[in-house]
C-alpha cells in the first residue's frame, strides 16, 4: 500500500479528532482522559498555524483515508527553548507496525531541520515499546526517565524522554 504525507487542512480535523480520541479512550499515546471536541481541534490547529508549527497527515493514496497525523510545537514557553520542539505522532491502530509511523516521523524531522530547529523532544509512556524503538531507530536518545509523573486508567504512568539533535551542536543560532 502506498501513502501520501501532506499538510493538514481544516477539513481533516474530524479525522484527526477520531484518531486522537481513540487514544484518549483506549491507549497510552496521550494521558488525556477525556475525549476532545471538534472546537478543541479547531483552536489547536489555529494556534499551530499562528506559531508557524506544522501539522501533517498521512493518508492512503487509494482511498485518501487519513491514517495518522503528526505535529510539533513549543517545548517550553521560555525564549531560551525557542529552538527546541516537542512532537506527537498518532497512527490508526490497524496501521501500527507497517512503517507508517516511520514515514511520518521522518517527514516531521526533515521539516524541523529545514526550519533550522536544534532539538526535537519525544515524551513517551514507558510501556509504549513500539514508539520507543521507532524513535531509537531514527536516532533519538533517551535522556530522561520520570517515574509516576502521570496517571491514566487508574494507574501511575512513567514517562520516557527522548531527544534528537537536528543541527550542528557547535553553532549557536
Amino acid at each position: 500500500m502506498s501513502y501520501c504525507i501532506r499538510p493538514a487542512e481544516f477539513q481533516d480535523l474530524q479525522s484527526i479528532q477520531t484518531l486522537y480520541n481513540h487514544e484518549v479512550l483506549n491507549g497510552m499515546a496521550t494521558w488525556n482522559s477525556e475525549a476532545k471536541d471538534l472546537a478543541h481541534f479547531n483552536a489547536w490547529f489555529q494556534q499551530l498555524r499562528q506559531n508557524h508549527f506544522p501539522l501533517f497527515v498521512i493518508e492512503t493514496e487509494q482511498s485518501h483515508e487519513i491514517i495518522g497525523f503528526a505535529d510539533y510545537s513549543t517545548f517550553r514557553a521560555i525564549t531560551g527553548f525557542s529552538n527546541t520542539v516537542e512532537h506527537s505522532v498518532f497512527i490508526a491502530p490497524q496501521y501500527a507496525g507497517l512503517g507508517v509511523g516511520t514515514k511520518l516521523l521522518k517527514h516531521l524531522i526533515a521539516h524541523a531541520k529545514a526550519q533550522g530547529l536544534h532539538i526535537m523532544v519525544a515524551a513517551i509512556d514507558h510501556e509504549n515499546i513500539g514508539s520507543i524503538r521507532l524513535h531509537e531507530k531514527l536516532g533519538f536518545k533517551q535522556t530522561g526517565y520520570m517515574p509516576e509523573v502521570g496517571q491514566k486508567f487508574g494507574k501511575w504512568r512513567d514517562l520516557v524522554l527522548m531527544q534528537l539533535c537536528l543541527s550542528d551542536s557547535s553553532k549557536l543560532e
